[in-house]
């Protein structure tokens, strides 16, 4: 939550400074969104995170727990516990999702309290209904490409902002418009095959 504040901060401090700044941020949501209509869902491992092997680079990580501690000394040497390895996967995932979450409601707002506020409450809400939407996937599956098209939408409507205005309810429209088709696309594609 801190680290999300720092980010809201620095970003608006950043637009304010710097307004053409905005075009790298709309740059970030639509490269964003391609990765996510390209990128085939693998099971990814723990061991085969980039966030991983970026730790393993800075200190060496031991493959067992030890109680409840996030570093030991092997031979005179600091090591980190898995626990804390995914203490670092958990945060470091965080700021990535941020590079994403915090520029798209620069989209809409620089307002410090509505960014910061709006960050938070999403981050609650995702995170309890994490289980659900796990479920969902399997049969909405076209609603991850739906999301990537919203991110690609955002960081176009972003690297527009300075000369064309298009209005909240317009890209309330087309948000709920594409989540729309993603789903009945899922509905209707899911149905196809089982046939």
């Amino acid at each position: 939550i801190i680290l999300r504040f720092i980010f809201v901060l620095l970003g608006i401090a950043i637009i304010n400074a710097f307004k053409w700044i905005i075009y790298i941020f709309g740059i970030l949501l639509i490269i964003s969104g391609i990765k996510m209509m390209i990128n085939k869902e693998d099971d990814v491992s723990f061991e085969n995170s980039k966030l991983i092997k970026l730790l393993k680079k800075m200190i060496p990580v031991t493959k067992e727990l030890h109680d409840e501690k996030f570093f030991i000394r092997i031979n005179n040497v600091l090591h980190a516990t898995p626990l804390f390895a995914i203490l670092f996967l958990i945060e470091g995932s965080d700021l990535l999702f941020a590079i994403d979450s915090i520029p798209a409601i620069f989209a809409i707002t620089t307002n410090v309290f509505i960014v910061y506020t709006s960050n938070i409450f999403a981050i609650l809400g995702l995170r309890n209904l994490y289980f659900l939407l796990e479920k969902l996937h399997s049969t909405f599956e076209y609603v991850k490409y739906g999301v990537a098209l919203i991110l690609i939408f955002t960081g176009i409507k972003l690297g527009i902002s300075f000369k064309y205005h298009i209005s909240i309810g317009i890209s309330i429209s087309v948000i709920i418009l594409i989540l729309v088709i993603s789903v009945i696309a899922s509905i209707i594609i899911s149905k196809k095959t089982k046939k």
